[in-house]
């Protein structure tokens, strides 16, 4: 088979799935690993590589707004495709989209689990250079543990000899053709169970060629998974830093106050050239200070017509895509809100839940506080209400500090 010059190459990443092994209230895909979701990590890894021409994610059609937020600013993607009820169903989507979408098809494919954002640069130029040299190709591990056959009653029936077997992993590569043509025969004939598109090109009568994938190429399927792999992205980030955050904003007229992301009811609202949300307000302070790039007015001057009436989880958004640029993490937020009215207690776990919407940040990763002045200064007389907020995030000992 002769190899394309230059081939074009998309690469499909399979996030249609709910993953509900892993635990959490979101689908794993979208659960932080160290303050980024795991799919972003996955269509960066993607998106950054300069064999790949283009990323198609295939998602869950409840996941469009998520999945938006997710990719923002990543280069190379495609508009989503939807999925369907089995992972071969939304391969198969996301396969006729390509085809559809452009003049000419991509001439390669890679195949990729979104929940394995450990894949190296080296591992997809092994798969793109697979794929040239053979219709079908799948990253595979040599198996090291001594692999028992059982019966439904769990009693061994054979020892198995490891020395013919493997281990697969994604990504997984292919002539686009070849498996296009593989996913609609087997559709046509109702097969749909097949588990992996190996297995489609394997029942289509392909051979599937192999090459080698990497130990570290784990798939997140358990919530220990989710910790574990939390705990790694932070051991690898030894450079911490903290920064701290301050914010004031006087009362005026309205019906409530947003604290933290939350519409908290009042018989005043806040005056200020955004919707004056001081908590989130200092927190991007503090996440700036972290880093060492200005304060939250050189990003958003009041004197731009644009950020009036704002709503500040921009802000916030914003500051938090400045840490993971930089390849860093957020490791922890704290929040005080000072003022003698309105009540924070009752909304506290309201604010940590829109904070950790916002940034990606665990709760248990989000502290936030409230007290008063003893009715002392402009917040003891009901004036206005302050803020401070503190946040630790940790980078890359390769950055280097300015001058």
């Amino acid at each position: 088979m002769s190899e394309v010059a230059n081939p074009s190459c998309v690469a499909i990443i399979v996030a249609a799935g709910r993953g509900t092994r892993a635990g959490g209230p979101l689908p794993k895909q979208y659960q932080a690993i160290g303050g980024e979701p795991v799919l972003r990590r996955t269509l960066r890894l993607f998106a950054t590589h300069p064999q790949i021409t283009a990323v198609l994610a295939v998602i869950h059609s409840d996941d469009s707004v998520r999945f938006a937020d997710t990719a923002r600013d990543l280069p190379k993607i495609l508009a989503p495709a939807f999925g369907g009820a089995t992972r071969q169903a939304s391969v198969r989507a996301g396969l006729e989209v390509l085809a559809a979408a452009s003049c000419t098809s991509p001439d390669l494919v890679l195949v990729h689990d979104a929940a394995r954002p450990y894949t190296s640069p080296d591992l997809i130029s092994r798969a793109v250079a697979a794929a040239q040299a053979a219709d079908a190709a799948i990253p595979v591990l040599t198996v090291t543990d001594t692999v028992k056959r059982v019966d439904t009653d769990g009693i061994v029936v054979e020892t198995l000899d490891r020395a013919a077997l493997r281990t697969v992993q994604t990504p997984q590569a292919f002539r686009f053709e070849a498996l296009r043509a593989a996913h609609a025969a087997a559709a046509a004939a109702g097969v749909e169970t097949l588990t992996d598109d190996a297995a489609v090109m394997e029942w289509a009568g392909q051979s599937v060629a192999t090459f080698e994938g990497e130990s570290t190429n784990v798939k997140l399927t358990t919530p220990e998974d989710m910790t574990r792999a939390a705990g790694a992205s932070f051991a690898d980030l030894g450079d911490v830093r903290t920064g701290t955050g301050f914010d004031v904003h006087a009362f005026g007229p309205g019906d409530h106050v947003m604290l933290g992301g939350v519409a908290v009811p009042h018989s005043a609202g806040l005056v200020g050239h955004s919707d004056a949300d001081v908590g989130l307000h200092a927190l991007t302070d503090a996440l700036l200070g972290a880093l060492c790039d200005g304060d939250i007015g050189a990003h958003f001057p009041p004197s731009d017509p644009q950020w009036k009436g704002a709503s500040s989880d921009r802000f916030l958004a914003h500051a938090v895509e400045k840490v993971t640029t930089r390849g860093g993490r957020i490791a922890h937020l704290d929040l005080t809100l000072i003022c003698e009215a309105p009540k924070v207690g009752p909304h506290r776990d309201a604010i940590r839940a829109a904070i950790s919407l916002i940034t990606g940040v665990p709760l248990a990763r989000i502290s936030v506080k409230a007290t008063t002045t003893e009715k002392l200064g402009f917040t003891g007389r009901r004036e206005g209400i302050a803020a401070m907020a503190s946040a630790t995030i940790r980078l890359p000992f390769a950055e280097e500090a300015e001058g």
